[in-house]
């Protein structure tokens, strides 16, 4: 009879916060549907009381938010909820990926950059971050710079195509056109209908 007492004391106990949990489960599928609709406001509206609920529950928050507001173009917005997230935990890599977009998106390319070097420091082989940072690089025409990283990332990641896009680009802006050619040929063995490297080979053609 006393084991039964207990086991309908932790059944009484246990049913709200189960009832709770189950709530915040829903609220966090609801958000991700209504982003897979692309109602990306009302998916952020959806997690706002989450954003100060303290612990990884406002870190997870804080970095959605965050996404949903570079998507809905309100970059400053993402930036400080990117830079709250890193505040809660600074060992943070998604949080730094994610400050470096929207400042891309605001040509911001010695910051973004700062933020994929950080990254780069903690996992030298972080194929995003090493992206990231070429499009700062590129940003900031770097091009001899642009084509050592990408040359070097290209030897790292040979299946990729974007090392080669990055490499060829950054022949074409130094004048190298035959560079260009051969670093956009290897993107088309890789993707073949890639509409900028098809480009630059026809345009090429067209120019003999």
């Amino acid at each position: 009879m006393k084991k039964l007492y207990c086991y309908w004391v932790l059944l009484v106990l246990w049913a709200p916060l189960n009832t709770v949990a189950l709530e915040e489960t829903n609220t966090w599928g609801d958000s991700h549907r209504l982003e897979a609709q692309g109602k990306y406001k009302e998916a952020a509206a959806l997690i706002e009381p989450y954003l100060s609920a303290g612990g990884n529950t406002a870190e997870y928050a804080l970095l959605r938010y965050g996404w949903l507001n570079y998507l809905l173009r309100n970059h400053n917005d993402a930036i400080r909820s990117y830079e709250k997230a890193l505040a809660l935990n600074p060992d943070s890599i998604d949080a730094r990926l994610g400050l470096t977009l929207p400042l891309l998106a605001q040509e911001r390319w010695k910051e973004s950059a700062r933020y994929a070097k950080q990254i780069l420091q903690r996992a030298p082989w972080h194929f995003t971050a090493h992206v990231r940072l070429l499009v700062s690089e590129e940003g900031q025409r770097k091009w001899s710079v642009m084509k050592n990283h990408a040359s070097i990332l290209a030897a790292h990641y040979p299946a990729s195509a974007t090392p080669w896009v990055y490499l060829a680009r950054a022949e074409a802006w130094q004048g190298d056109y035959e560079a260009a050619k051969r670093a956009y040929l290897r993107v088309l063995r890789r993707i073949p209908e890639h509409i900028e490297a098809n480009a630059f080979i026809v345009k090429g053609r067209d120019e003999e």
